[in-house]
């Protein structure tokens, strides 16, 4: 399957849910990352990763470093805001 099919399948318009691995998660961070399959999107990016790390995934672990380097303390705030209010949603 080709990168961009990967990260269309896993996109959070999808309907990923609690049940996601790391990996899938993971997969969604790169996706806002990159902009494949969704808006190129940093803040979401690092929400992302953020979920996909307390799901286990090591790799995502360096990304959302590399994304944090790059936004602001607000935008990390807002990051860190949307992955909380993502599980509650789940719960």
């Amino acid at each position: 399957m080709p990168y961009s099919d990967m990260a269309m399948d896993v996109a959070p318009e999808t309907g990923i849910t609690s049940t996601a691995t790391g990996e899938e998660l993971y997969r969604v961070g790169l996706a806002y990352s990159t902009g494949v399959g969704v808006d190129a999107d940093m803040v979401a990016a690092h929400k992302w990763f953020n979920l996909a790390v307390m799901k286990g995934s090591e790799e995502a672990r360096e990304y959302r470093q590399q994304i944090a380097d790059m936004l602001s303390s607000d935008e990390i705030k807002q990051a860190l805001k949307s992955a909380r209010d993502w599980l509650q949603l789940m719960n």
